[in-house]
């Protein structure tokens, strides 16, 4: 009986030490919104028209930003912890001949971090709902909802978007 009693309690401890091990491997911590990316370095501009197979999840106009770390890392290549690029998608509006930006559908976030989001290939994942600085789309599950299409970009980091020339 003693020594169901010691395994037992050596079972509990191993768990108790492991369990918020697993938690953080599962749900690391969470993206930051990114405070001031409009005035970072401007990588592109595109629209995402009705046809393309992304409309549905990504149509209208999106606008991509990137601090300097990130700069640095469209110019070498190689995507140094703390690159941060941004993708601001908003509505597209057309009307007398023009297309205009119209509601913020979601600011889109990769925040490098090789260690803390080394499941999702060093980076972390988030989309901040319409203008909100804190309600998440992807809340957890950046595998899911974002790192398995960047998989096919893995030769490039992870990244779609290129520095316009």
């Amino acid at each position: 009986m003693r020594t169901v009693t010691t395994k037992m309690a050596i079972a509990v401890t191993v768990i108790a030490f492991t369990l918020p091990s697993i938690a953080a491997a599962a749900d690391p911590a969470p993206v930051p919104y990114p405070k001031g990316y409009r005035d970072w370095h401007h990588v592109k501009s595109m629209i995402i028209n009705p046809g393309h197979s992304l409309y549905d999840a990504f149509g209208g106009i999106h606008h991509l930003y990137a601090n300097k770390a990130a700069v640095k890392g469209y110019q070498s290549g190689k995507w140094s912890d703390g690159a941060v690029i941004v993708f601001d998608l908003l509505d597209a509006k057309s009307a007398d001949n023009t297309v205009t930006e119209g509601a913020r559908k979601v600011v889109g976030v990769m925040h490098r971090d090789a260690r803390k989001y080394a499941a999702t290939g060093g980076w972390g994942y988030e989309g901040f709902k319409g203008d909100s600085t804190t309600d998440r789309a992807v809340a957890g599950n950046a595998l899911g909802a974002c790192h398995q299409c960047h998989t096919a970009q893995k030769d490039a980091g992870f990244v779609f978007s290129k520095l316009r020339p």
